[in-house]
């Protein structure tokens, strides 16, 4: 038997078609260019966003909780040349605070975490519509950034990974507390587990967990240390679902 999430729970939660995030007492149903903000307790709604329709926000993926920040990662999907942005909205009441363009770059940003003091993203790049000719799935890439943006490693993703994105890519991710890397694809209802190779430029395979929802992008609760609870999506219901992925066996977790 392999590793499977426990569900803990689920929302209905109509904006929630690209990503969710959490903190302490909310979690955050995030849409192509739409917010909203529920009580774990009661499901209640307590604040929201909707940017207009041909606005500057085209297409939010991921999204964190830092503090008193909803961070944000924002691509102009479908749209070509690619191009992307970091969003950040004030978690208590979502309105935007400011934004950082990252201007043209091969490949979609689809998610981005903070992790030792440096940022840490995928760009991803598509055998469907938003793809570049000649650059497809396999051209999708995790990377080391400064401050400044400025990239300082890079990584391609394992084939085995690569073959489970369909004709999308890598949808979701951030580090775990045990120090691997955890990543979504954009359908399969799999959280695979990944860690940075000793030699070489493709990301390491460690397992793959299976999750209660389809891929997209997802958050840790942070507030729950040591729970090993995440929230993501289910876009085919329109939900937020709640999960406690599995301890990975210190067997595969060591290198």
């Amino acid at each position: 038997r392999g590793l499977v999430a426990t569900e803990l729970g689920r929302w209905h939660v109509l904006e929630a078609n690209q990503a969710a995030a959490v903190d302490a007492d909310h979690f955050y149903g995030i849409g192509n260019h739409a917010l909203v903000k529920h009580r774990k307790d009661t499901g209640e709604r307590v604040a929201e966003w909707i940017g207009p329709r041909g606005g500057p926000i085209v297409h939010f993926n991921a999204g964190y909780v830092d503090g008193d920040e909803l961070v944000l990662a924002h691509s102009n999907f479908p749209e070509v040349p690619m191009a992307s942005s970091l969003e950040i909205h004030d978690a208590r009441t979502l309105r935007p605070l400011r934004s950082h363009s990252l201007g043209i770059r091969l490949g979609s940003l689809t998610w981005a975490v903070r992790h030792q003091g440096r940022w840490w993203a995928c760009f991803a790049n598509y055998n469907e519509r938003g793809g570049i000719p000649g650059f497809d799935q396999r051209w999708t890439y995790f990377a080391e950034f400064d401050d400044h943006w400025q990239m300082l490693r890079s990584w391609v993703f394992p084939p085995q990974v690569v073959a489970t994105w369909g004709r999308s890519a890598s949808s979701g991710g951030d580090w775990g507390d045990d120090g691997l890397l955890y990543v979504t694809g954009h359908d399969a209802p799999e959280l695979h587990v990944l860690r940075l190779p000793a030699q070489g430029v493709a990301l390491e395979y460690v397992t793959t967990i299976d999750v209660p929802f389809e891929g997209q992008a997802w958050a840790w609760d942070r507030s729950m240390r040591g729970g090993r609870i995440i929230y993501g999506i289910s876009r085919a219901r329109q939900q937020v679902i709640a999960a406690r992925i599995p301890a990975v066996p210190a067997g595969l977790s060591k290198a």
